[in-house]
């Protein structure tokens, strides 16, 4: 079942764009961390319409885990984390499900002390097994466990329930 197509995806990522712009005017600079792929292709996103409008930087980094075994191996920003410090940090992601990716991804990030740890997704499921918020949401989805929620933001943009 399609619950976003192209079109709307982009209207969700304009959204998510002035709301975290407006939370954020009194920032000198913006830090988007994107998780693995879609993550940092969401975040790429969202930098691209915020630069539009801010005058601060919106830097975009990148942190990979494994989202099946995230205890495998330890998240790695692709940046030195310490560059985070008393900075505001938004932590991207496509889909929030338990909030097990998220939690391991924010682990580097707080091993130092941002002003601000902010959270946006495009889909939350609503399912939190961990303790994460999603400060910004595209949508918002009650679906049953056993569904997965696809995001593709490559190609023929889409977001699935299947």
């Amino acid at each position: 079942m399609e619950l976003l197509n192209q079109e709307q995806i982009r209207q969700k990522i304009d959204r998510l764009a002035m709301e975290i712009m407006e939370r954020n005017t009194e920032e000198n600079e913006l830090f988007i961390v994107g998780i693995n792929n879609r993550g940092l292709e969401l975040g790429r996103r969202l930098q691209e319409r915020i630069s539009q409008m801010a005058e601060a930087p919106i830097h975009l980094w990148n942190v990979r885990l494994n989202p099946a075994d995230p205890m495998e191996k330890a998240a790695e920003i692709n940046h030195d984390v310490q560059q985070l410090a008393g900075k505001a940090v938004l932590l991207v992601d496509d889909v929030a499900n338990t909030g097990r990716t998220l939690f391991y991804a924010l682990r580097p990030i707080l091993e130092i002390l941002p002003s601000k740890l902010e959270v946006a997704v495009l889909v939350d499921r609503q399912h939190k097994a961990f303790p994460v918020q999603v400060t910004y949401v595209g949508m918002e989805l009650s679906t049953t466990i056993g569904s997965d929620v696809l995001v593709n933001l490559e190609g023929e943009e889409s977001a699935l329930l299947t």
